[in-house]
């Protein structure tokens, strides 16, 4: 079979996994968007997706994803997703060439981010990034326990006009069973609903959910699942171009 074959056919499963657990939760398959992680990818992985109709594309390293770009710069449709660590050096590029930026998981890049799309003209979307598991490998805001700080910070994110605060983003732990991440799901989905409230906002966006346990985030509210390997299949070099 050949790679474009195998993934339509990964696509056409992760669809319908998407849709039967978004029908389980009682919502329509179309309020989910399937972001394609594509970061260790060649390009021609990528064009092949795109010939699939997949316009999605979560990226995590900023050279790879710019590398991928500027090659990709005859496809307009394309929505280029931050999913990554930012590191503050990188923040003007990443808001100038991302559509939208799940990872800002600190008040500093944050401003950063906002300043630099402010000189542009623009309003960045972006998802705050939240540690709901306590690991301290993760990044993001600790919410695990008392989001105090994390409320405090996100109402002054809320005002800075460079930026359009969408909602929020987390990864459960890795676990033996899908439906194990399902309570981390539900913290974020919970943090959402209060941030919300205390806001006066809507705040529609969840990033959350990968490979492994998308449609236990589906069954809590995802509205953005990461999909790399059960739609892309194994990255052929274990060296990701950072």
């Amino acid at each position: 079979m050949s790679y474009s074959a195998r993934l339509a056919q990964n696509l056409a499963a992760v669809r319908q996994r998407i849709q039967a657990a978004a029908e389980q939760a009682g919502r329509p398959a179309a309020s989910v968007t399937l972001v394609a992680v594509t970061k260790g990818h060649p390009l021609e992985a990528l064009q092949a997706l795109l010939a699939l109709g997949v316009t999605q594309i979560g990226e995590s390293y900023l050279a790879e994803a710019r590398h991928k770009q500027v090659a990709l710069a005859a496809s307009p449709d394309v929505q280029w997703h931050m999913i990554g660590h930012v590191q503050s050096r990188k923040a003007r590029e990443v808001s100038e060439h991302f559509s939208i930026v799940h990872s800002v998981d600190s008040l500093r890049l944050a401003e950063r981010l906002h300043r630099f799309a402010q000189e542009r003209g623009q309003r960045l979307p972006v998802l705050l990034e939240c540690n709901v598991s306590g690991e301290i490998t993760k990044q993001g805001w600790a919410c695990a326990q008392d989001p105090a700080e994390f409320f405090a910070d996100a109402h002054v994110v809320a005002g800075l006009q460079g930026l359009e605060l969408r909602g929020l983003m987390s990864m459960a732990p890795i676990t033996a069973r899908p439906e194990e991440a399902r309570p981390y799901f539900e913290r974020t989905r919970q943090l959402r609903d209060a941030l919300a409230q205390r806001l006066g906002q809507p705040l529609p966006e969840l990033s959350m959910g990968m490979s492994n346990d998308y449609e236990a985030a589906v069954l809590e509210g995802a509205t953005l699942v990461r999909i790399g390997e059960a739609l892309m299949g194994p990255r052929p070099n274990a060296e990701e171009t950072k």
